[in-house]
């Protein structure tokens, strides 16, 4: 795969979503889970996505329950939370798997593009986040925990790209 744009996904209400049709955004691709430390962290992402989502970011959400069984929700479960919780309104995906042998193919080509700390290509945590640029390329990768509010910088001069 050449870009984020060549993979499809499935959406949290079970649709097939085909990234091509956000070509041009700037996207910023987060595994979460419910129950994780981290969890806190999708009030800042539902914040960069109300500040720029007119501009032309989306963020999406890829729920993953394999850190430590922090997201053992249902699809239903899910959005309901998200939405209680932190008032979600970017886009979730259905459960994935983000490392291993069953990992999503945008996941392995995500870690793939920009490793990690020291040169990794797994996905270490909940939360990893991927800011792609309007061209469907990877400019940065994130720790779990960076808080969405220091990548506004980067958003923004993706924006401007």
């Amino acid at each position: 795969m050449g870009c984020a744009y060549d993979f499809f996904v499935t959406t949290l209400d079970g649709r097939e979503f085909a990234l091509s049709s956000l070509r041009g955004r700037v996207l910023l691709i987060v595994n979460t889970a419910s129950a994780c430390g981290f969890t806190p962290q999708f009030a800042g992402l539902q914040e960069l996505h109300r500040r720029h989502a007119a501009r032309g970011l989306t963020v999406l959400g890829f729920p993953c329950n394999q850190f430590g069984g922090q997201e053992p929700g249902s699809p239903t479960q899910i959005a309901e939370f998200c939405q209680r919780q932190y008032g979600v309104e970017f886009p979730m995906m259905a459960k994935i798997e983000v490392r291993g042998a069953n990992a999503h193919p945008l996941f392995r080509w995500l870690g793939a593009e920009a490793p990690g700390l020291l040169g990794s290509r797994a996905i270490k945590w909940n939360f990893t986040k991927f800011l792609v640029g309007r061209d469907g390329q990877v400019i940065r990768r994130y720790a779990p925990s960076t808080s969405p509010a220091v990548l506004a910088a980067d958003v923004e001069a993706a924006l401007a790209a």
